[in-house]
């Protein structure tokens, strides 16, 4: 596979391409990751999902800007989606960042963890994966579900950035959250 790769290639790569791709990357750090990243879908599962995402996050009413991050410590950070939303940009779907095995791959994966604040995306049990592409380039693979198989299912995104610094925390942690194998599958064998 090809050893340097653009915005322009990751849109032409199958989801296939993307996965085999995202196993050859590495994690970005935490402390890396900080700031705005610009955000797009790339190749879909299939035609429902391909539909739905673009429904949901590129639509009249609201448009998927960026994910942004920012460090807590050496092994957590936080982070956010913004969307424009009219002539507003607005800050929605926070969540919990951390360096953990891939549930792809088992190697490190800088991962979003949604369900520890209230949000519909922790409310389904969304995850998301990053890896390094170049250094102002990320792949990132979503999941989601609430069965294991559903959230096998992948769902690839870049990101590119940062290009703004990080607006400021959002979002109400869910009392009573522990981080488990639903969010971290190694976490099942130890």
């Amino acid at each position: 596979m090809k050893k340097y790769f653009t915005e322009e290639d990751l849109l032409l790569l199958s989801l296939h391409e993307l996965l085999d791709l995202f196993q050859t990357l590495d994690s970005p750090s935490i402390e890396e990751m900080n700031g705005e990243y610009a955000a797009c879908l790339l190749a879909q599962p299939n035609w429902v999902a391909d539909t739905m995402g673009q429904i949901t996050l590129n639509n009249p009413f609201r448009r998927w800007l960026s994910k942004a991050f920012r460090p807590i410590d050496a092994t957590t950070g936080r982070g956010y989606n913004t969307f424009l939303q009219g002539h507003r940009i607005v800050q929605c779907y926070p969540m919990l960042t951390m360096i953990a095995p891939s549930r792809f791959d088992n190697q490190p994966a800088y991962q979003l963890i949604y369900r520890q604040f209230h949000s519909i995306c922790g409310s389904i049990n969304m995850v998301d994966e990053i890896r390094k592409v170049t250094p102002d380039l990320y792949l990132g693979i979503g999941t989601y579900g609430f069965t294991n198989n559903q959230r096998l299912i992948p769902y690839p995104f870049l990101l590119k950035g940062p290009h703004t610094p990080y607006r400021g925390d959002i979002g109400r942690k869910r009392n009573g959250f522990k981080i488990s194998s639903r969010e971290i599958p190694k976490l099942a064998s130890h």
